[in-house]
């Protein structure tokens, strides 16, 4: 269940940092009140290669000669680009403290191969009397 929580938290956080640092740019084209181009990647057309959709409506007959009832709208979304973490503002100090707290905090984690008993060749005491019954020291 951990395992599983930390994979789920792992791929959140990649997600995330992927979404925060992605920018794109949407594009639209308008002649008139009209939505005449959508583009997500590419750029947006003009409007004289649908001028002759256009020219039956009422709203801008005049295109060729008149380009003010058409407008271009860019959305811009730019997502962060200062990620990159720089050592070059530490002091030699800073840098060592870092590193050496990495380096044992890192092997604090690891664990033992074997399971290692201290006191396997030795055999217990040989009880010639239940030391409890003659102190009568009983636990409760």
């Amino acid at each position: 269940m951990k395992e599983v929580f930390r994979k789920i938290l792992s791929t959140a956080m990649a997600l995330i940092v992927l979404f925060s640092t992605m920018s794109f740019t949407v594009g639209m084209h308008y002649c008139g009140d009209h939505l005449v181009d959508f583009s997500m990647f590419d750029k947006v057309d003009s409007c004289m290669m649908k001028a002759e959709i256009l020219k039956t409506s009422g709203s801008c007959e005049i295109m060729e000669l008149d380009m003010n009832c058409c407008s271009d709208i860019e959305v811009i979304l730019e997502g962060q680009d200062n990620l990159k973490i720089s050592f070059d503002n530490y002091t030699v100090n800073q840098q060592l403290f870092i590193a050496s707290f990495v380096y044992s905090y890192i092997n604090l984690f690891k664990g033992i191969e074997e399971n290692i008993i201290p006191f396997k060749e030795y055999s217990p005491p040989l009880l010639i009397r239940d030391i409890q019954i003659l102190d009568q020291t009983f636990l409760i």
